[in-house]
């Protein structure tokens, strides 16, 4: 008899930003898979164990759960922010989609979470008020000619962009290259939020100009929100300056 996966998002790192709805899956799975410091922040019953694996093996990670899964047992797969944005909500469909057909019988549940660009947004006004994307910088899994391309696409559109996996030891360069792309196309005052850790008691959050924009500001901790040309600052005497981007424009709003 085949048990139950859930797949699930733990938030940015703040413990009061898991979902009740997570809480109640993380009580009632007795087996976790996850990267490490998404299966660490998991406090466990002696009778729940974890399954602890390298971010770079996400397919393989799948698969072992799944086939626990099929084995009978309640499985939890983990993810920080949400499991569905860059996150493993999309290997486990991807390693149902070319498995074996049983796996396809699976009672699965995939778990909403906080994602990072929406705590990031939080801490400093609705940067995200209008249309907006994610793009994650990471090459892993798609050539950077992809990634410049999306850039410049959403960019030219008017589109705010959030910025997933900026930086890496692997990638130290990605950054500073989309930057400099990104000033060929938007203003140079266009507001930039670099967001590291929000939530979490190392959290840094900063508010600069595409202009003084530097990739020293970021880490892979980092989420990156991008203003569009109508994103606007207000600047606040004594607190920090709130960013938005209004939902209409001035003159349709009078």
């Amino acid at each position: 008899m085949s048990g139950k996966l859930y797949v699930i998002g733990l938030g940015p790192g703040n413990a009061a930003q898991v979902t009740p709805e997570a809480r109640t899956a993380i009580a009632e799975a007795s087996v976790f898979f996850g990267y490490g410091p998404y299966v660490e922040r998991l406090e466990l019953r002696p009778d729940q164990t974890r399954h602890i694996s390298d971010n770079r093996e996400e397919l393989a990670r799948a698969r072992a759960a799944l086939e626990m899964a099929e084995a009978g047992r309640t499985v939890a797969v983990v993810s920080g922010g949400d499991a569905g944005v860059f996150a493993m909500a999309a290997a486990i469909c991807e390693a149902i989609d070319y498995g074996p057909d049983t796996w396809r019988n699976l009672d699965i549940a995939i778990v909403p979470g906080l994602t990072a660009m929406l705590a990031v947004a939080a801490r400093v006004g609705a940067p995200l008020g209008h249309d907006f994307c994610a793009i994650s910088l990471s090459n892993n899994l798609k050539p950077w000619e992809v990634i410049e391309a999306r850039l410049k696409a959403a960019a030219a559109a008017g589109f705010v962009i959030a910025l997933y996996n900026p930086i890496s030891r692997a990638r130290p360069w990605q950054l500073g290259s989309a930057l400099d792309l990104l000033r060929t196309i938007l203003p140079a005052e266009t507001p930039l939020i670099f967001g590291r850790a929000v939530g979490r008691p190392d959290e840094r959050c900063a508010v600069v100009s595409l202009a003084e924009a530097d990739a020293d500001l970021a880490d892979m901790a980092t989420c990156i929100i991008i203003g569009s040309p109508e994103t606007k600052l207000i600047e606040r005497p004594g607190r920090t300056p709130l960013v938005y981007s209004p939902r209409s424009s001035r003159k349709d709003a009078t």
